[in-house]
């Protein structure tokens, strides 16, 4: 079982790990030099090598406060949900354990939410080119392209690397954020989370490397990019229910009008119906668009009771 400290840690450095038996004991070597008074937990996620092994020796070599969480359940949100649970800290950094984000910038990180200026510190891969230059997946570079773009659109934001994996957040945010998602879209749904409940977001860049020789990337590009896709729409429907049914409910809107193109030649022409199926189709079609506005609306109140239900529950510091 993991060590769970007796008083609440200033800063936590949490590193999620599958099978990163080649990697860990450096990650772990770097932050501890970047950051020496912090805690480090390994979250090793169900890994078949000896990651868990290699990282318990390193930490107690080191004689480093924390220790490896166990999370038997696949998926990196497991694994970040697991050390939410078990750590307790002031300052939760958030890191990979292959060796792509450079430890020495933690401390610029950490700093803004020591500081109270920001609830969540994203350390931004895409601004310098790092990733660009550095990452051989290219459909992941235009993947993030596409979900940073949806996000901004939607969020009428700015973020800039919504799926940048190394990011610093407060105690208020982390313990205020229900992670309901398994695997990789967990970069995707806290950035989500952060913009609909109006915390404070800094993005400072930082320098990427792709993963070193020997050092495998456990993402698949179509099958976790559907998943995080799959998630955007989730969090729209969930947070911004009235744009989502709306949206649904002008699509039928027209292709209903469409549909509706030839019975509205006959009635002009003929005085009569011949096209009787377009017919019901179409009225069947602007039925469902005017219920699917209706489901908009009412679920875009219940949505606003919940934000101010969550600000309620921010405010009194539960």
């Amino acid at each position: 079982m993991p060590h769970r400290p007796e008083s609440i840690a200033a800063v936590a450095v949490i590193l999620p790990a599958y099978n990163e038996e080649a990697t860990v004991e450096a990650v772990i070597r770097a932050f501890r030099a970047a950051l020496p008074d912090a805690a480090l937990y390994v979250v090793d996620n169900n890994s078949q090598d000896a990651t868990a092994r290699v990282a318990a020796d390193v930490l107690a070599a080191l004689g480093c406060e924390g220790g490896v969480i166990h999370e038997p359940r696949q998926g990196k949100g497991n694994a970040l949900r697991r050390a939410f649970m078990e750590v307790d800290a002031q300052v939760y950094l958030i890191a990979d354990a292959d060796l792509t984000y450079p430890a020495d910038r933690a401390m610029d990180l950490i700093a803004p939410v020591l500081q109270g200026r920001a609830d969540m510190v994203v350390g931004d891969r895409q601004s310098g080119g790092h990733y660009e230059r550095e990452n051989k997946r290219r459909l992941h570079g235009l993947g993030n392209r596409l979900v940073g773009g949806l996000i901004n659109f939607f969020f009428s934001s700015r973020i800039r690397d919504p799926m940048s994996g190394y990011r610093a957040c407060s105690r208020t945010f982390i313990k205020n954020y229900a992670l309901l998602v398994e695997g990789f879209q967990i970069e995707t749904d806290i950035t989500l989370h952060a913009l609909d409940k109006r915390f404070r977001i800094l993005e400072l860049p930082v320098e990427y490397v792709d993963r070193p020789p020997g050092s495998e990337s456990k993402l698949s590009t179509v099958t976790d990019g559907a998943k995080v896709l799959f998630t955007i729409l989730q969090i729209l429907r969930y947070y911004r229910p009235l744009a989502f049914f709306t949206t649904i409910a002008a699509v039928c809107v027209a292709a209903g009008l469409i549909a509706a193109i030839p019975v509205f030649d006959d009635w002009l022409r003929y005085r009569y119906i011949y096209h009787v199926p377009l017919a019901i189709l179409a009225a069947a079609l602007e039925i469902v668009a005017a219920l699917m506005l209706a489901v908009g609306l009412v679920l875009d109140s219940i949505a606003h009771q919940q934000k101010t239900n969550y600000e309620l529950r921010l405010l009194s510091g539960r």
